[in-house]
């Protein structure tokens, strides 16, 4: 029976009994289903490539990354989702973007491999490639032939509706990991579970990313626990917060692969801010100016990059005293400044995030260039401050150091800027409440579950790429400072590779100080 001819059904039934709720989403499909019509779509294709790519740059360190983790964790079953698509509304999924950690440990980006899983199996010393204690597998769904009803039918992965997925060989040419079709991924993350002391092994699971595979690890403890009701429930989440603790603090230092993935997405960010400066004139005429500097910038970022690598900040006037603002939706006027933060996520997801605060005019006004280069001095303390060996939390530090200072010269500050820098005082942080400074990678908040003291209490250490970003915010409706002042907000964001010799900022291509700003302007427009 069609769907139209059920759709009438028997009027004696209710209507979810005729069809279920979860296939009717496909109320719109027409799609045949004709034994011709089935025999003659799997007929006359050409035939597929069979030959196998060359081995990505990454794999080699993919490998690496894996041999590290695994060093942490020896004898125990490691799991790694990419994670499903993301449902946007009905059958419309978003763009897919796998797991940090799941990239990390491939080398995949882009949207090859939704629903895959990276398990580290336990294995004798002396076999595998992780280093001794772990063999990987990559378990994803492969392309379907297109003899097969998936090729046309699968809307979620056929190639007909998406476009080619590579074959298991391809992603081990690809990457040097082992493969396996997802099918068989049930038994490889449940096989041999069990109680430790009598020979079963441990998993680890990197959960919240897909519901799935929780739920599928979460049974197999249950099930092979030796009292069920006495199980350990924090105790088996310890287990898998270490491993996304560590997955997280792997990342606190990039290799050169990673590097040069991040002065290509920085390259592309500054592209995309020469497209918002040649916006302007556009935006201005525009009630909707914010967002006419939004999508200059995401154009580049779709042309140079993968997508976005966070929601851009497109913040003209008192907007940009909001820190996260992007409603994008204000206008932005002559006379006013145009505070941007934005990156581009390259194709192997790693993201710049840069901010810069223009004068939309081409020139800022005394009290604009005052308070802007107020926090240009603070960004170049930290810029100083920052040296190999030197407490992450210390770059911050010198930052707030130059901001209290010019409050307190001012005559902002209620107190003196001593008093306000200690920690009793923090007046300060009225007008900068964030902080100086952010790892960066894969995500641009990255190595957020990193323990604090090697995050925050850390030493900097060469291969470390973070922000530094201070700012100064006066909201239009604060009364607690001058008139003129109020309405202004200003933020300098600058990526940062920490090198043995110092600081090496990514982004310099971008001018910073409030002459070159405007001549950059001037040369664009």
């Amino acid at each position: 029976m069609s769907v139209s001819d059920s759709a009438a059904g028997d009027p004696g039934q209710p209507a979810a009994a005729q069809q279920p709720m979860e296939e009717r989403v496909n109320n719109r499909s027409q799609r045949p289903t004709s034994d011709a019509f089935k025999a003659f779509m799997a007929s006359k294709w050409a035939p597929a490539d069979a030959s196998l790519p060359a081995r990505d740059d990454v794999a080699d360190h993919a490998e690496r990354r894996r041999r590290a983790i695994s060093d942490r964790f020896p004898g125990e079953r490691l799991i790694i989702p990419a994670g499903p698509p993301k449902v946007r509304s009905n059958d419309t999924d978003y763009r897919f973007r796998p797991h940090s950690a799941f990239a990390h440990l491939t080398g995949l980006g882009l949207d090859h491999e939704p629903d895959a899983v990276l398990i580290l199996e336990p294995v004798d010393e002396g076999t595998g490639d992780g280093g001794g204690h772990h063999s990987a597998t990559l378990y994803f769904r492969p392309l379907a032939g297109r003899d097969s009803e998936q090729f046309y039918a699968d809307a979620r992965s056929g190639e007909f509706w998406v476009g080619a997925r590579p074959t298991l060989a391809e992603i081990e040419a690809r990457l040097g990991i082992a493969t396996a079709h997802l099918d068989g991924l049930e038994v490889a993350v449940t096989k041999g579970v069990g109680a430790v002391q009598i020979g079963g092994i441990s998993i680890r699971l990197v959960r919240k990313v897909d519901e799935n595979i929780d739920a599928l690890v979460d049974t197999a403890r249950y099930n092979t626990a030796q009292d069920p009701d006495a199980l350990d429930l924090s105790a088996l989440d310890a287990l898998d917060d270490q491993l996304a603790e560590a997955l997280s603090e792997l990342r606190l230092l990039k290799d050169e692969w990673e590097v040069e993935q991040m002065r290509e997405s920085v390259a592309a960010t500054v592209a995309g801010f020469e497209e918002i400066v040649r916006a302007l004139p556009r935006a201005v005429t525009h009630r909707r100016g914010e967002r006419v500097v939004e999508s200059a910038f995401f154009a580049k970022a779709r042309e140079e990059g993968n997508d976005l690598g966070y929601e851009t900040i497109a913040a003209a006037g008192n907007n940009a005293t909001v820190l996260h603002w992007i409603r994008n939706n204000g206008a932005v006027r002559e006379g006013e400044l145009l505070l941007v933060d934005a990156g581009v996520e390259s194709e192997s997801l790693y993201t710049a995030d840069i901010t810069r605060t223009v004068p939309v005019n081409g020139t800022y006004s005394e009290i604009q260039r005052r308070i802007y280069q107020a926090v240009l001095d603070a960004a170049d303390a930290a810029f100083a401050a920052a040296k190999p060996g030197v407490k992450f939390r210390h770059v911050h530090t010198a930052a707030m150091e130059v901001l209290a200072a010019r409050l307190e010269e001012w005559g902002i500050l209620p107190v003196s800027a001593a008093e306000a820098l200690s920690e009793t005082g923090q007046q300060h942080r009225r007008w900068m409440p964030h902080g100086t400074s952010h790892h960066l990678g894969l995500d641009v908040h990255d190595c957020a579950q990193a323990r604090r003291e090697l995050y925050l209490d850390g030493e900097l250490a060469p291969g470390m790429v973070f922000t530094i970003e201070p700012g100064l915010y006066f909201k239009a409706e604060d009364l607690a400072i001058p008139e003129e002042y109020r309405g202004i907000g200003v933020r300098i964001e600058d990526d940062v590779l920490m090198t043995a010799e110092g600081p090496v900022n990514l982004s310099a291509a971008l001018p910073r100080t409030p002459s070159d700003v405007e001549a950059w302007m001037a040369s664009l427009r």
